[in-house]
């Protein structure tokens, strides 16, 4: 019961403060954006490349045991 009205309180203050401080917010919501874009591109990027060079392997070790099984 308590976490229950904890959570109401919580909520009321969020709506009045978003009610009362809404250009901060939109400014902050502005100058987290960019920051969130360079990191989730550049581990999108590093995600990328690991799974180019995991297939990178995989297809070379495909060659070599193919090339094992003709000779």
């Amino acid at each position: 019961m308590k976490t229950l009205i904890g959570g109401a309180i919580a909520v009321l203050l969020g709506v009045i403060g978003m009610a009362v401080w809404f250009t901060e917010f939109l400014q902050i919501i502005k100058g987290c954006v960019p920051v969130v874009l360079l990191v989730a591109g550049g581990f999108a990027l590093y995600l990328g490349f690991d799974e180019l060079k995991d297939s990178w392997k995989n297809d070379e070790g495909v060659d070599a045991s193919a090339d094992a099984s003709v000779d």
